[in-house]
């Protein structure tokens, strides 16, 4: 079956293209402040290494828009975003800077003389801006007329935006009207993706802790996914900003739309358990994570004879645990069998060993 896909224009982000059938992007934003360099670099750094395709900085004080060419300059790994709210000079002054985009909020970005000079400037600069539409923060009039920031007033606003950045010429342009409902934020993208060709930010705003959070995200951003709309996503939460990264990346894996990369399954367990596949699955999940392999395969762990065998046999590498032990499995075909304390050593040898070419050897 062939995955749709909202076929969006395309927005170049420094290296990264946004939209045009590109590949979805991961996007996290720093929590230091941004007037302090070293340690705002060192989060991007950070932020990279875990996955993060674009990084996003506040921008909220005179100090952190004088820092932006430092940190432009300073040897970021991935294209920078600046933040952007109420004070348009400092958009003024992230584009000077080099900055690879520049999110702005129509909610508070003030009076349209001064957006048309942000646009004017992006556009004499080449840099890409994004329409953030935010629940939290929506234009006053679209709050007295709809009472509420309901999917239509964030789409409203998305849209009297567009038009304002048509009239001045400028259609280099992303898209978001997060929500911190997630019906409502799946509503509004709909509308959004309905409307217009501009590609889309996706993102559950305000979505909570580690573990609401990821879950709220997954639900809202993973709807859309597999509706085929979204083209870049930010994860946010209220934890490490790489817990952020880490779940992006989780959520497109789980759609098999991600990095190449291991995809763990396992059965949700129940009295025909055998063995302690909970220790096995974290164990293995850990090391996963850890060693970051890009081999391209999903590895099943099942605890019992019922459903264990079938997902086994139907991933690339399989365990099924029995009674002290687990048949190994391989593209279907057992393999092999292993000590229950060798199991999680013996996947992750698999792993390693891993030739995509090869069938039947044993791992």
């Amino acid at each position: 079956m062939q995955r749709p896909r909202r076929l969006s224009r395309t927005v170049q982000v420094g290296p990264i293209q946004i939209g045009g059938g590109a590949p979805i992007s991961v996007q996290s934003m720093t929590v230091n402040k941004t007037w302090k360099v070293d340690t705002t670099l060192a989060e991007i750094r950070q932020l990279a290494e875990a996955g993060a395709d674009i990084v996003r900085v506040a921008v909220p004080r005179p100090e952190d828009a004088a820092a932006l060419r430092d940190i432009v300059q300073g040897a970021a790994p991935t294209p920078i975003v600046a933040d952007i709210h109420f004070n348009h000079t400092y958009a003024l002054k992230a584009i000077e800077a080099g900055v690879a985009k520049v999110r702005i909020n129509p909610g508070n970005i003030g009076k349209e003389e001064w957006e048309r000079e942000v646009l004017l400037a992006a556009k004499e600069a080449g840099t890409p801006i994004r329409i953030g539409v935010n629940a939290g923060s929506l234009e006053r009039d679209l709050l007295d007329k709809y009472g509420y920031p309901q999917p239509e007033a964030l789409l409203e606003s998305a849209l009297r935006h567009v038009d304002i950045c048509a009239k001045h010429g400028f259609e280099d342009l992303v898209i978001s009207v997060k929500h911190s409902d997630v019906f409502f934020m799946i509503q509004s993208y709909r509308l959004v993706a309905e409307r217009t060709e501009f590609p889309l930010h996706l993102g559950v705003t305000e979505s909570g802790s580690l573990h609401s959070g990821t879950i709220k995200s997954a639900i809202g951003i993973g709807s859309l996914l597999a509706d085929g709309i979204g083209d870049t996503i930010r994860v946010s939460l209220a934890t490490d900003s790489v817990r952020e990264v880490e779940a992006g990346h989780r959520i497109l894996k789980s759609l098999r739309l991600g990095r190449p990369g291991v995809n763990v399954i396992a059965c949700p367990t129940c009295g025909r358990l055998n063995g302690d596949l909970f220790a096995i699955v974290n164990d293995v999940e850990e090391a996963v994570s850890a060693r970051k392999f890009d081999k391209d395969l999903t590895v099943a762990l099942m605890g019992c004879a019922v459903n264990g065998p079938g997902e086994a046999q139907g991933a690339d590498l399989g365990i099924s645990l029995g009674r002290g032990r687990a048949h190994l499995f391989k593209r279907g075909k057992v393999v092999g069998t292993v000590p229950e304390s060798d199991i999680v050593q013996t996947v992750l040898d698999a792993i390693e060993s891993w030739d995509a070419s090869a069938v039947d050897h044993p791992a």
